[in-house]
């Protein structure tokens, strides 16, 4: 295997030769929203500059064009996730919105004393919208708890899921703590219940394809811009027959088959949950950024984002005081972190004082902050495109702030 070429892949994204505050720009920040290479932005330019039209019904060349380039995006992405058929494959303007599709769904299966099964370390996306549900219905949200060292507790799992259980719906990659959750044996245990499962993909297609038939989910969801692509684009995966007994979401135009005063019916999938003009420049960029990284060696870019995070585990004891959150075995390149006598918000602000990028607060996960004892940590999300000198800055500029502060 040829070595991973660390410099020639940062020239393919624009805004990594930047300067913020007078120092080179250190972006560890990929957890919030990955930088996007040239490939998405010539991708999206080209459309607007060459073939912009709305799609589907235009009888012009302008309108053929979009349209191919638009459903051809959604075919990159059946492939990307190994989805069956392109009818699987939702446009959502992010995983909030796929997550509130499904929940809202499912909404009319479920009734009083019927449980929601989530994690204790699920984003607020994956946790808010079932609780308007059950809010709604009378079921109840109950978390699957979490072990100090940031992993799912499978004792807890295993009492929860029981015959009352309708849905679960977990993360595969916590955004707070890296954890790559052991998903798949959880979802066949919930399938053998007759419960319906939701996989939330955000943090993890940044890191590994993910496969939906081999996962044996029922839904599964992403955002665009954690990928590398646009802002604004995400995608609702789910099993057809499922989709097809759902109602949909939003009512309008594209998503129709016949409208009248006295009845209207919908359109097929994937059109169904799609009112309104769609996002086609986005969808077209994202394509991009699937073609990107699919065009690379993936098993070089998992390597070279462990050898950072190995690279951080590292030098966290040349810092006084400083404790990571969650330790467990298997993660994506993520590291939240304490420093004593430091709070977070300081730790990001002087950060950027020196040009590196990180994420401070919550992170959109409450319930795991209270579960730590925390108010809120120090986020730096690595992506394949940092290297290990900015690892090393990142760490000098710590030990510095700490001599400023002392």
């Amino acid at each position: 295997m040829a070595a991973f070429d660390v410099e020639k892949v940062r020239q393919d994204f624009p805004i990594l030769s930047r300067q913020v505050n007078g120092k080179p720009l250190v972006y560890l920040d990929n957890g919030a929203s990955a930088q996007k290479p040239l490939a998405v932005l010539e991708a999206m330019d080209h459309y607007y500059r060459t073939m912009h039209s709305n799609v589907h019904r235009g009888a012009h060349t302008l309108g053929d064009e979009a349209t191919t380039a638009f459903e051809g995006a959604r075919e990159t992405v059946r492939r990307f996730i190994n989805a069956p058929s392109t009818r699987e494959v939702i446009w959502t303007r992010g995983t909030t919105e796929a997550i509130n599709i499904v929940a809202n769904g499912l909404a009319p299966r479920l009734r009083k004393g019927d449980e929601i099964l989530v994690s204790q370390m699920e984003h607020h996306a994956n946790i808010v919208p079932w609780q308007m549900v059950a809010e709604r219905t009378g079921a109840r949200v109950l978390p699957v708890q979490v072990t100090p060292e940031g992993e799912l507790d499978l004792d807890s799992f295993g009492t929860l899921l029981n015959e009352r259980t309708r849905v679960l719906a977990i993360t595969q990659v916590s955004n707070v703590l890296g954890t790559i959750n052991p998903v798949a044996p959880l979802l066949e245990q919930a399938r053998a219940k007759g419960v319906i499962t939701v996989v939330d993909g955000a943090q993890a297609v940044p890191h590994f394809r993910p496969d939906v038939q081999t996962l044996g989910c029922d839904f599964y969801v992403f955002s665009s811009h954690k990928l590398f692509g646009p802002t604004g684009i995400g995608v609702l995966y789910g099993r057809e027959q499922l989709l097809e007994e759902l109602p949909p979401f939003q009512g309008g135009g594209e998503m129709i088959e016949r409208v009248s005063f006295e009845r209207t019916t919908w359109n097929t999938l994937p059109y169904k949950f799609e009112a309104g003009t769609p996002p086609i420049a986005e969808a077209i960029g994202l394509g991009a950024a699937i073609d990107y990284l699919e065009g690379m060696d993936r098993n070089a870019l998992e390597a070279a984002e462990s050898e950072l995070l190995e690279r951080a585990n590292a030098l966290v004891e040349t810092v006084p005081g400083m404790r990571v959150i969650g330790q467990a075995k298997r993660k994506v390149p993520v590291m939240s972190f304490k420093i004593d006598g430091l709070h977070p918000s300081d730790i990001g602000t002087l950060l950027d004082q020196q040009g590196i990028a990180i994420r401070t607060g919550h992170h959109c996960a409450m319930p795991l902050m209270d579960f730590y004892g925390v108010p809120g940590t120090a986020r730096a999300s690595f992506a394949f495109y940092n290297t290990l000198e900015e690892v090393g800055q990142l760490f000098n500029a710590l030990r510095k702030i700490q001599r400023l502060l002392a």
